[in-house]
C-alpha cells in the first residue's frame, strides 16, 4: 500500500488570510498547507480519500492522474467543494461513471451540490458523472485488499474513519473527529501506519486536540502515527521535535509506502 498525503491543513487552510502566525516559519514549505485529503494506492486500486478545494492542484503536483474510486469522508466544505474536478477521472475512465461513495450526510451535501454529476454515464459519450453509494462497512476490493469503514463523531455529525487492509498490512486514516469509538479503535489497533486529526493544542469542540491523537496513537500501538488537518498554531519542526514516538507531523505531497 501507498499513501500520498495531498493535503494536511485545517478548512481554512495554512497559513489562513490575514492571519498571524507568530511561531509559524513560513521558509518551511512543510507550513504551507492545502486542506486536507489524501491518494491511496491498495490492490492495484487507486483510492481518492475527499476532495480539498485545491483539488485540481494537489493533483498536479503530485501527478495524481487517475482514480478507481472516491471516498467522501463528510460533507463539510474543505473536503466535498473540490469534487467537481472529479470530472476529469470520469472523462479517463470513459467506460462508467465514478464510484463515490459516503456516508448518509456526505450523499446528502453531494445531491445538493453536485446534481448536474450525477447518475449513470451515458453508452454514447455523455456528460461526466458519478455513481453515488453509501460506503459499507467492509467494501472488497478484490485480491485480498479491503477497505473497513466506521462512523466517528464530529459535532453534529459523523465522519467516516477508513482502514485500508492488503496483505497483512493495515493503514488507519481518522481525519476530523473529537474521539475514536470503541470500533474505530479495534479496528486501527497495531495499524502499520495511522492517519489522525490532530488540529491545534488546546482542545476542541469536534476535533481531537495534538494531545489526544498523541494519546490515541500510543494506545493503539501504531508503528508510524501522522498527524493531519492541522491549525497554523503547529509549526512543522517545533512540533515534531517534541513529539514521541511513532509520531510526526504529516506535510503536503509526504508520500508512505506501507
Amino acid at each position: 500500500m501507498k499513501i500520498t498525503f495531498l493535503g494536511t491543513g485545517t478548512s481554512q487552510g495554512v497559513p489562513v488570510i490575514g492571519g498571524r502566525h507568530a511561531g509559524l516559519d513560513l521558509s518551511n514549505p512543510k507550513n504551507w498547507r492545502t486542506r486536507t485529503s489524501a491518494h491511496v494506492e491498495i490492490g492495484g486500486l487507486r483510492v481518492q480519500i475527499d476532495a480539498a478545494p485545491e483539488m485540481r492542484l494537489q493533483c498536479l503536483k503530485n501527478k495524481i492522474e487517475f482514480c478507481d474510486l472516491f471516498i467522501l469522508t463528510h460533507g463539510h466544505a474543505d473536503h466535498i467543494a473540490g469534487m467537481d474536478d472529479l470530472r476529469r477521472f470520469c472523462d479517463v475512465i470513459e467506460s462508467h461513471a465514478l464510484p463515490v461513495y459516503s456516508n448518509e450526510y456526505g450523499m446528502e451535501r453531494v445531491r445538493a451540490m453536485f446534481p448536474y454529476a450525477l447518475g449513470e454515464r451515458p453508452a454514447s459519450s455523455g456528460y461526466p458523472c458519478f455513481r453515488l453509494r453509501e460506503m459499507p462497512e467492509v467494501l472488497d476490493l478484490g485480491e485480498g485488499a479491503k477497505i473497513y469503514s466506521v462512523l466517528l463523531p464530529h459535532g453534529p455529525v459523523e465522519t467516516l474513519g477508513l482502514v485500508f487492509e492488503e496483505r497483512g498490512k493495515k493503514l488507519a486514516y481518522y481525519t476530523d473527529c473529537k474521539a475514536l469509538t470503541p470500533r474505530a479503535l479495534e479496528l486501527a489497533r497495531g495499524a502499520d501506519a495511522l492517519v489522525i486529526d490532530a488540529l491545534r493544542p488546546k482542545p476542541h469542540p469536534s476535533h481531537l486536540c495534538l494531545e489526544e491523537a498523541i494519546a490515541y496513537s500510543l494506545e493503539l500501538g501504531a508503528k508510524a502515527a501522522y498527524l493531519t488537518h492541522t491549525t497554523a498554531q503547529l509549526d512543522y519542526e517545533t512540533v515534531n521535535a517534541k513529539l514521541p514516538p511513532p509520531c510526526q507531523m504529516a506535510y503536503d505531497g509526504l508520500s508512505v509506502e506501507i
